[in-house]
This record gives C-alpha cells, sequence and structure tokens, in this order.
C-alpha cells in the first residue's frame, strides 16, 4: 500500500514538474514573441498619445482606458481567432499577411520620413487644451481604435508567426498572454507619457526648489520624449518591415535576398567577442535597408494612385487633424 502511495506521489510530482515546465515554455515563448513585436510595439506607443495630446486633463486617462478596453477587445474578439484559425488551416496565408504586415509597416517607415524631409524647418504649434463633447470623445475613441486595429494585426501575426509550430491550445495561449502584456505595456507607458506634462505642472507648483527643478525638467522633457519614440518607432519598423520580407521570401522560395544579407552578416559574426553584437548590427541595419527601399517603393505606387489622400497612413496622421476639427 505504501509502495503504491509512494508511487503514486511520484506520478503527482511528476505532472506537476511536467506543468511547471509548459507554463515556463509558455511564457518563454510569449517573451519571444513580443520581443519579436518590438517595431509595432514602439510606434503604437508613440502613435496612441497624439490621440489625447492637447485634451482637457481631466479626459486623458478615460480616454486612454476606452482605447486600450478597444485594443485589448480587437486582439481577443476579433484578430485571434482569426489568426488561430488560418495558422491551423492555411499556415501559408499566414506568412503572405505577414509579408503584406511587413510592406506596411516598411510604408509607414518611409511615409514618416518622407513627411519629415516635406515638412523640415516646420513646427506645429501647441494645441491649446480642449473639452470635448460626447459626440467628438466617441469619434476620438473611435478613430483611435481603428488605428489600433491595424496596429494590434501586425502585432499578432508577427507574434503567431513565432509561435506557430507549436500545438493549438499552446499556441491561443501564448497569443492571449501577448495580447493582454503588450495592451497594458504600450498603454501603461503612454498614460504615463500623456501625464508626465500634469505631473511636472504640479512639482513646479509645489513651492520646493528641488521638486520644481524635477517638474520643469518633466515638462520640456515630453515633446522630446515623444519625439525620440516616434524616431525609434520608424527605425523599428523600418528593420521589422524589412526582416519580415527577406524572411518571408526565403520561406516562399525567393532564398537570394536572405542569403545575400547572410552572405556580409556571417563573416562579421565571427570575429571573436563582439561578433555576436556586430552580427545583429548588419542584419538590422541591411533588414532597415530593405524595409527602406521597400517602404518607398510602395510610397511612390500609393502616391500615384487616384485615390491616394494628402492625409497620414493609416490614420496616424489623423489625430491632429482630428483634434483640430474636434476643438471646433
Amino acid at each position: 500500500m505504501a509502495g503504491g502511495l509512494v508511487g503514486l506521489l511520484d506520478d503527482v510530482a511528476a505532472l506537476a514538474k511536467l506543468a511547471a515546465a509548459s507554463i515556463d515554455d509558455v511564457g518563454a515563448a510569449a517573451g519571444r514573441a513580443s520581443v519579436k513585436a518590438a517595431g509595432v510595439v514602439v510606434d503604437d506607443t508613440a502613435v496612441t498619445p497624439t490621440y489625447v495630446h492637447g485634451l482637457a486633463a481631466e479626459r486623458e486617462l478615460p480616454i486612454i482606458k476606452r482605447i486600450a478596453t478597444g485594443s485589448l477587445r480587437n486582439k481577443l474578439l476579433f484578430i485571434l481567432p482569426a489568426a488561430l484559425i488560418l495558422s491551423e488551416f492555411v499556415p501559408v496565408l499566414v506568412e503572405i499577411i505577414l509579408m503584406c504586415g511587413g510592406a506596411f509597416l516598411s510604408y509607414e517607415g518611409a511615409h514618416k520620413i518622407h513627411h519629415k524631409w516635406a515638412h523640415r524647418g516646420q513646427h506645429e504649434d501647441d494645441l491649446p487644451a480642449v473639452a470635448l463633447d460626447a459626440d467628438a470623445e466617441e469619434q476620438t475613441v473611435a478613430g483611435a481604435i481603428r488605428t489600433d486595429f491595424i496596429l494590434s494585426g501586425e502585432i499578432m501575426v508577427i507574434a503567431l508567426k513565432d509561435v506557430i509550430d507549436e500545438g493549438f491550445v499552446s499556441r491561443a495561449v501564448i497569443l492571449v498572454i501577448v495580447a493582454i502584456v503588450i495592451t497594458a505595456v504600450v498603454y501603461g507607458v503612454v498614460a504615463l507619457i500623456v501625464k508626465m506634462d500634469d505631473v511636472g505642472l504640479r512639482m513646479v507648483e509645489s513651492g520646493r526648489p528641488r521638486a520644481q527643478g524635477i517638474g520643469r525638467r518633466l515638462v520640456s522633457g515630453m515633446p522630446k520624449l515623444l519625439a525620440l519614440l516616434s524616431t525609434v518607432g520608424t527605425a523599428a519598423m523600418l528593420w521589422v518591415g524589412g526582416h519580415i520580407l527577406l524572411v518571408g521570401a526565403d520561406e516562399l522560395g525567393w532564398a537570394w535576398p536572405y542569403h545575400q544579407v547572410h552572405s556580409v552578416e556571417d563573416p562579421v559574426r565571427d570575429l571573436a567577442v563582439v561578433g555576436g553584437v556586430l552580427g545583429w548590427s548588419v542584419n538590422t541595419v541591411l533588414s532597415a535597408v530593405v524595409g527602406l527601399a521597400v517602404g518607398f517603393l510602395v510610397l511612390t505606387v500609393v502616391r500615384r494612385l487616384p485615390i491616394a489622400g494628402h492625409g497620414g497612413t493609416a490614420g496616424h496622421g489623423d489625430a491632429p487633424e482630428h483634434r483640430d476639427a474636434a476643438a471646433h
């Protein structure tokens, strides 16, 4: 009897270890998938504050909360089921969709660079705080959620590609974790960014010299932080977009571009001590060059289309104009 009990306990312990290992594997896979989506995450974080910057301070956090809720709904109720069905029954479509997303990321990056070149030397005036009525706030939130749908789709497909060889249940759990974690991180950071100047202003008004110094730096640092995020986001989009296109072309049968990049990367990677960092850097720069080339090619085609407008892409450039409309 005692032997049977010991055997049972051994089985339970073995199952517990297996379950723990499975949880660790899922967590690690979710982490890797989240990192692969870095380019879109940074862009999402840089874009979202434009929807609330300049609005009345008391409405900033409620609007961010509503956008975050809509973002999570996009990921879990619409994008996740579609991604799981495609990956289960037509996995090749995932690669094709991912490459379309890579081309779109490259286009977004090229569009941002072109916009900066075309408007260099110009500075947008700070918008005054405005109180949105209910209809205008609904339009602001709806526009942000529509933009987020595209960004969320890119994030989820990039994450899916990294775990497509996992079992269906593990794949679903990993993507749910990615959706929740990335949404929490993005909109948590967005909330901190948009309230940074308010916190700084209160510190300036506190009357304490040390707090006033920190407060002034927070207020003056917010525009610089947003500019830095925009720059990093643009670079990350080109890198991630180009890398997706290179890997996707290789997997779909056109290996030449991917092999050319590796022919430059491999000799550098063999160098002692710094080889790994240099190899990654070479791959990143060449991927960004590919992304930039494809992005400007797509941008040229889009600008020649008769239906092409003059606004931002995918709602990215609509935020300032939307706020102006709301203010009026």
